[in-house]
């Protein structure tokens, strides 16, 4: 099972992966920030009567973090980050006060994650790979059994990730794209951290931003 939930003004996607047997879950980019979207993440575990066992971010901009103090309270979980991005992390407050954001609740990374790590839960693995250009630390996760990447801000149905924000760049972006999603195969689903999903396949015949 993977459920997204589309929160914030930032209109950002956030996931719940859940294996169907054991009903053991992760929560991947939690940006729920008013009260009724994290209820509506909360009621979904609920009546789906999931174990939260991870709580897992792609990178740590701030509308895939507002909700991370709530999901770690929640759940008694803890929040994995690539070091690379802690710089961002602890920046978070800094940026929702110049967008004039004042309900985000500051939350200590517990912690770091990198290339080559492995998430399980019930019967579901998950595959860290390093994806650096929209943010430093960023990191996908891969299903290869049930053929799905969770992408963060990299890759887009038809766009890429933005890379004019402080740590960014757009080389790395690219190389990241070319070398790590590219490189699955084409009918692998690509869960973006905003909008809908699209699959690899799709954006190596038609993204105008990378050709493969």
């Amino acid at each position: 099972m993977i459920q997204a939930f589309e929160f914030s003004p930032f209109s950002e996607n956030t996931y719940v992966i859940a294996d169907d047997v054991t009903r053991d879950a992760v929560i991947i980019d939690p940006g729920c920030y008013e009260q009724a979207e994290k209820e509506a993440l909360s009621q979904f575990i609920t009546s789906n009567q999931l174990n939260v066992r991870y709580l897992l971010l792609t990178h740590a901009h701030l509308d895939h973090v507002f909700g991370v103090a709530y999901v770690k309270r929640k759940y008694n979980v803890k929040a994995y980050l690539h070091e690379l991005d802690q710089v961002i992390y602890n920046d978070v407050p800094t940026r929702c006060a110049v967008f004039g954001l004042r309900g985000y609740e500051p939350s200590e990374i517990d912690a770091h994650i990198k290339e080559g790590d492995q998430i399980k839960f019930g019967s579901i693995v998950l595959d860290v790979v390093f994806v650096p250009g929209h943010a430093p630390g960023h990191v996908a996760y891969i299903n290869h059994a049930e053929r799905y990447v969770v992408g963060g801000d990299v890759l887009f149905q038809r766009s890429i990730g933005r890379t004019d924000f402080p740590y960014s760049n757009h080389a790395d972006l690219v190389n990241s794209i070319r070398t790590e999603f590219y490189t699955l195969p084409d009918d692998y689903t690509v869960y973006a951290g905003h909008g809908e999903p699209t699959t690899i396949g799709q954006e190596k015949r038609a993204n105008p931003f990378v050709r493969p």
